[in-house]
């Protein structure tokens, strides 16, 4: 306060309408009737299947009451909306501010002049979310759903009028004499910080003090002082200073080191302002052979990012951002993420910074480039996704094409030039989806959709890119090569998980791709042009509510940390034509998996048995029901036994009819050897695989690491539905605006396995502080669901009841904390 800097957030207290008319702008406009909100908000609650999209298109109005003290005039009052989505207006006491033109990126507006102080004023925000409107990523058609409203935070600086307007800040050190220290964290000796500080409206005596500490620590050690120089020309002054900071512990994947560098604005010894940048440091480069952090060669394997959620669209706190970033982590095993196809929330690349998450991220736009007002704003927000987002020391690499774009070199240099200049230390990317395209760029960044099932999962890097001699990497694949839903037949599924498989086996062989980002974390929602017809476009290797459907499992299962063990069937007989199990997958991270049928063992697969040969962990074909039971039980001798076995198991997967060349000549030799008919392989069959008629079949799986079981998966009929509920946490915490926590549902049977046909209807009741996100009935989806609580500004204990006819009623406790 006594220094004159504040922030305040203005969340809380909005009115809102629908329905924008230009009296509502007067502040002596009656607005009692409008609806009472707070921030992040949607325009528009929408259904989560079969709505018009039209829904979300409106000119709408948010509308506060703002004192302004006294002792702010002479001050700078800088209002900044973090996110509206699409086009802007702000007015003050009716008279408009300022305006802006992109959904996805933040403004700021200074209201010093428009403030009477003393009074109340009216502050009114006008929100169009129209697509029609010549901005990015409108224009032409658009495969995701962009929503409307000021869904980020919303808040006041309070600044002297001489202010730090920015810092960027930049590292540099020897490449040479790395050390690591027994935990693994890599240490470099000869380091520096660069920051480029720019001061409005510089004056004589003032100077700027650095420090530095590392993220967590107590003190900040003072680097040191220096004088603004007062030759200066015009509103601002920018200033790069250099300072030394000998050894540092290096930002990673696996061990991202974060240090906060502080710079105060000091007038003798009055501080004026000070701004503090979290930062790593750390080497990022992409190569023609591949993509390099701190001189280590990295395979990028990562996903794409939508920002949407159900009900709500854009419009979710702090929690629900950085809880994707959790996720993307820990039940997704990757080490990047793809912002497809615009900024994303500070809240998300906070987190992917302190987590060691790699981010491509993107100008807004889609296929579609528009005349050259719409191309000036492009470049705009070129600008202003660099200027906001260049201190995410995870940020690796800027996307500055339109995504899936034609060539278009005069705009494409306008915004390469731009990155550069405003991130030198950066690269540049672009995605498309044509080869040998026009490549302004630093990396040939393309989605590539070879892979159908049957073709390659990724063609070569020389098939696509235009030069060589440039680093290569995958943007998208898979998506909508093949929907799946999280109830789609179990074969259709697996399918799903394999083409992952396939695509990430395909990058990890080819050495010169520097990696990829698969087609998409979760399923979103879309326009009626796309998807599925209920406006879902069903890519995502998750559900909407971020349940894993079987291909994340391909994912974690690259990582060394959680014990991955999944089988890709439920292992009933009646789920698949003609009973014919087709391929079925083991999918885990262990060294090897015992697989027992009735207690009697059958095989010890190795992680060496995948044919997934470039994966550290690739599924392994499920390929033998049998054992050595018909050695003991049928009298037959080893050979007999085993080559028996073998039609008897490709019948399993394929049935008699599908049977290989290889197969038919084995069951020849049966007959003709050791005199056997078909109506002893009906026998054989019916009794050690089909099972029809027979006693149901318990199949139990033990994933072994270091000799020992670290996981078990048991697979037999149900005998009782369980529902499981998991919020990713229960202590709500207001603390800028209302908290929200994820509640992630599934009907299991005994033994953990998701029921994927127990679609049926749940009942959603909250006690307390707490109120839902979305509607208070809602049917699982595959067996998986979900809901969302958040907090209503009282502090208390809150409590949510699930209630299904069929199971017992689960209730989950919150508690809700208020004020910071």
């Amino acid at each position: 306060g006594g220094t004159g800097m504040e922030r305040i957030y203005l969340n809380d207290g909005w009115r809102f309408t629908e329905h924008y008319q230009e009296a509502y702008v007067q502040p002596d406009y009656d607005d009692h009737a409008w609806l009472q909100v707070r921030l992040p908000h949607t325009c528009k609650e929408t259904p989560f299947h079969y709505f018009d999209e039209q829904a979300c298109q409106m000119t709408c109005g948010y509308r506060k009451t703002l004192h302004a003290p006294v002792e702010w005039k002479g001050k700078r009052i800088l209002l900044t909306v973090e996110a509206a989505a699409h086009d802007s207006e702000v007015f003050v006491n009716g008279i408009s501010a300022g305006t802006h033109h992109c959904g996805y990126t933040a403004f700021t507006i200074d209201l010093s002049a428009w403030l009477q102080y003393g009074k109340d004023n009216s502050l009114f925000i006008k929100v169009d979310s129209h697509e029609d409107l010549n901005i990015p990523p409108f224009g032409h058609v658009i495969d995701y759903l962009t929503y409307g409203g000021i869904y980020r935070d919303v808040y006041l600086d309070i600044k002297n009028r001489s202010c730090i307007e920015d810092v960027f800040v930049t590292t540099r050190f020897a490449g040479r004499g790395m050390k690591e220290d027994e935990n693994g964290i890599r240490f470099c000796e000869k380091s520096a910080v660069l920051s480029e500080v720019t001061i409005k409206e510089p004056k004589p005596g003032l100077c700027l003090r650095q420090s530095i500490r590392k993220k967590g620590e107590e003190d900040f050690h003072v680097l040191e002082k220096e004088t603004v120089p007062e030759q200066y020309d015009g509103e601002t002054f920018t200033d790069v200073i250099v300072r030394q900071t000998g050894t540092v512990a290096l930002w990673d994947v696996e061990h991202p080191v974060l240090y906060e560098l502080k710079t105060e604005l000091l007038e003798g010894d009055r501080l004026l302002d000070e701004e503090v940048v979290t930062f790593g440091y750390r080497k990022a480069v992409f190569h023609a052979d591949g993509f390099y952090l701190n001189g280590r060669k990295l395979k990028i394997r990562g996903l794409n990012r939508h920002q949407s959620y159900p009900y709500v669209g854009y419009a979710m706190p702090e929690s629900m951002q950085r809880l994707d970033a959790d996720i993307l982590k820990y039940e997704l095993g990757v080490n990047a993420v793809r912002t497809s196809h615009y900024p994303q929330s500070h809240y998300f690349l906070d987190r992917c910074d302190e987590l060691g998450l790699l981010v491509f991220t993107e100008l807004p736009g889609w296929q579609h480039i528009g005349d050259e007002a719409w191309k000036k704003q492009a470049v705009e927000n070129v600008a202003d996704m660099i200027r906001q987002y260049r201190n995410h020391t995870s940020i690796i690499l800027w996307g500055v094409r339109i995504n899936e774009s034609v060539d278009d070199d005069e705009f494409y240099e306008r915004t390469n030039a731009v990155a550069h200049a405003l991130d030198p230390g950066r690269m540049t990317g672009g995605v498309r989806c044509y080869k040998k395209s026009s490549l302004l760029e630093d990396v040939y960044t393309y989605n590539d959709f070879l892979h159908d099932g049957k073709t390659k999962g990724c063609d070569s890097k020389r098939n696509v890119t235009s030069d060589m001699t440039k680093p290569y990497l995958i943007s998208e694949y898979n998506g909508h090569m093949y929907p799946t839903k999280a109830f789609d037949w179990e074969g259709h599924r697996a399918e799903h998980a394999i083409r992952h498989a396939n695509v990430l086996n395909e990058v990890a062989k080819q050495e010169d791709i520097a990696g990829s980002f698969g087609w998409c974390m979760f399923d979103y929602h879309t326009h009626k042009d796309f998807g599925s017809g209920d406006r879902i476009c069903y890519h995502g290797v998750m559900d909407m509510f971020r349940n894993a459907k079987p291909a994340a499992a391909v994912y974690l299962s690259q990582q060394e940390e959680e014990p991955v063990l999944e089988v890709t069937s439920s292992m009933d007989i009646g789920e698949h034509p003609g009973s014919r199990h087709g391929d079925i997958y083991i999918i885990t991270n262990a060294d090897s998996v015992r697989m027992y049928k009735n207690d009697r063992f059958i095989k010890e697969y190795q992680s060496s048995d995948s044919f997934f040969r470039y994966l550290a962990h690739g599924p392994i074909l499920l390929d033998d029901y049998i054992g050595d039971v018909l050695e003991k039980n049928e009298n037959m001798t080893h050979r007999q036994a085993e080559d028996v076995k073998a039609v008897l198991n490709q019948a399993a997967n394929y049935g008699m009819a599908g049977l290989s060349a290889a197969m038919y000549a084995k069951a020849a030799k049966l007959m003709l050897v050791y005199h056997m008919k078909m109506a002893d392989a009906v026998r054989l069959y019916n009794r050690y695989i089909g099972n029809w008629g027979g006693k149901s079949t318990v199949y139990r799986f033990e994933a072994v690491k270091n000799g020992k079981v670290v996981k078990t998966l048991v697979k037999k009929p149900m005998q009782k539905v369980i529902l499981k509920a998991e919020a990713d946490h229960v202590r709500l915490k207001e603390t800028h605006t209302y908290d929200v926590a994820a509640v992630r549902i599934r009907a299991v049977d005994e033994n953990g396995n998701v029921l994927p046909y127990f679609n049926e209807p749940l009942q959603f009741e909250t006690e307390g502080p707490i109120e839902l996100i979305g509607p208070d009935v809602c049917s699982l989806q595959g067996g998986m669901g979900g809901t969302y609580v958040k907090s209503i500004g009282k502090a208390g204990e809150a409590k949510l009841y699930i209630r299904n006819a069929q199971t017992e009623e689960l209730m989950v406790a919150f508690s809700v904390e208020t004020g910071v």
